[in-house]
């Protein structure tokens, strides 16, 4: 059916428009008893949408995928993709619709898409169907990550249907509406392929125009936008690192061309920091653990570049060279970002050749004591500040840390900063309150259960992540012990 009164949204749907051949239309499936669980409502005013409208039965049956507003074309996209590096041709949105584009009142253009709104030709034998606690995850960790500034995609709302869908339980249904700069993938360069080079180059000037305009005005555009690509994703996956975010399912079909993270299913925030940590109940290999994320987003990226081969030049040798020669730059840029990184959270204005040494050695002493990533670096302010007890108070045998401290001190001592300048500029990047995992579980298992208020509170500590509060304790601490030794996550599929 369609809202006949004033539209929701004010839809502008260029993928649509140029991209035939890459999407199927589709309609969302009726929810017998919709009821609105959250709605982002700064987000929601953002895409230029009132969130009273939005409340209402009419708009809550949008968000739900029940009804189709006024200017949306629903489309179920079509991407292939690499899943623990096993190839599969044929993906696409199966339990996704995008509902179109909306300019933002930033003049940005962005996705609308429901997650959960029921099967789609993309199906392949699954149900269509999203349960609560996956949903409300994806609201909340893609809210964390927005507040802690690291690109993503954001949910604006999260709607019961009022049915059971069936997992290894019968849990209570829900659809997600995803907001993002556009669901363009790797995986869909790679679908684009099976409709030849003209496809293909279509797919490439629609993510140019975009979010990589710049490159248009290149002298070889497709290259200059695959190294855009490669710089965006080089760029994220440090912060991701930075914070400890481990993503758990990096397929080429969750890798977005605009650099935003996706797909918060089997994620997580690392505890005592471990190279090696895994999250996903399905990654039995560790294919995508924590220390392995630059090396698999390069592999993603190789993905990326077999597809443009056509584009990049008519002499096939010329044209992996040129992507090559792009290709592993990823490593030099992702290292800069790091480091770059890294002398921010340990209060270091200056590059020097050493850094690098002094952050792997530190490193080593963490991961040796099992210390807890996100505390540490937040309790390292105080030990600029003259007070070590609660940086101490983080290690079994502080002498190790004592020694490498010395070192860091001396760097710090080297540039001549204010050491109150210096600790309140540790504050403003290292943050205090992640979504640590206990505190998401036991969230997402109250609302579940008909309990939103842990959801909405977690929420609202994790929108000012950097900012310490009296009263919020409990938000700051690591996991009891033993849980994270048992703690996996799932796709909710």
């Amino acid at each position: 059916m369609s809202i006949a009164a004033r539209p929701l949204f004010a839809f502008d749907n260029s993928y649509v428009r140029e991209l035939e051949g890459l999407y199927e239309p589709w309609q969302g499936e009726p929810a017998p008893a919709a009821r609105l669980l959250a709605l982002n409502d700064d987000l929601a005013a953002e895409l230029g949408a009132d969130p009273a409208a939005l409340r209402t039965p009419d708009g809550v049956a949008v968000l739900a995928g029940s009804a189709t507003p006024d200017g949306a074309t629903p489309v179920a996209q079509a991407y292939a993709g690499h899943q623990f590096g096993g190839f599969r041709p044929r993906l696409g949105d199966g339990r996704a619709l995008l509902l179109g584009e909306v300019v933002d009142v930033h003049g940005r253009r962005r996705d609308l898409h429901l997650k959960g709104s029921g099967r789609t030709p993309f199906a392949r034998g699954g149900d269509g169907k999203a349960a609560v606690g996956p949903m409300l995850r994806e609201y909340v960790v893609g809210e964390a990550m927005h507040a802690l500034g690291i690109p993503t995609t954001r949910a604006l709302a999260v709607v019961a249907t009022g049915e059971d869908v069936v997992r290894e339980t019968l849990l209570p249904g829900a659809v997600l509406t995803r907001v993002a700069a556009s669901h363009v993938r790797v995986g869909t360069f790679q679908y684009a392929v099976r409709g030849g080079p003209p496809l293909v180059q279509r797919l490439a000037d629609h993510a140019i125009a975009r979010h990589h305009p710049q490159a248009a005005e290149a002298e070889h555009p497709y290259l200059a936008f695959f190294e855009a690509v490669v710089d965006s994703q080089a760029s994220l996956v440090a912060r991701w690192m930075h914070v400890g975010f481990i993503h758990g399912v990096m397929n080429t079909d969750n890798m977005t061309i605009s650099g935003e993270t996706i797909d918060y299913g089997p994620c997580a925030f690392m505890d005592a920091y471990d190279p090696a940590t895994v999250f996903s109940s399905i990654d039995h290999g560790g294919r995508y653990a924590y220390a392995n994320q630059p090396s698999v987003a390069q592999w993603n990226l190789a993905r990326l570049a077999e597809t443009l081969l056509a584009l990049l030049d008519a002499e096939p040798d010329a044209a992996i060279a040129a992507a090559s020669a792009v290709l592993e730059s990823f490593r030099e840029r992702y290292d800069r970002y790091w480091l770059a990184g890294m002398r921010t959270k340990l209060g270091l204005a200056d590059a020097r050749p050493e850094d690098g040494e002094l952050v792997a050695d530190l490193l080593l002493t963490l991961q040796a004591q099992r210390v807890d990533f996100t505390s540490f670096f937040r309790s390292l302010s105080a030990a600029v500040r003259g007070d070590a007890a609660p940086v101490h108070a983080l290690f079994s045998e502080p002498a190790a840390f004592d020694a490498w401290a010395q070192r860091w001190r001396e760097r710090l001592a080297s540039e001549a900063s204010d050491p109150a300048a210096v600790a309140e500029a540790m504050d403003g990047v290292n943050p205090i309150y992640i979504p640590r995992n206990h505190l998401v579980e036991a969230a997402l298992e109250a609302a579940t259960d008909g309990d939103l208020a842990p959801f909405e509170r977690l929420v609202d500590v994790l929108a000012r992540p950097l900012e310490e509060r009296p009263g919020l304790e409990a938000y700051a601490e690591p996991a009891p012990a033993g849980f994270a030794d048992e703690y996996c996550t799932f796709c909710g599929t």
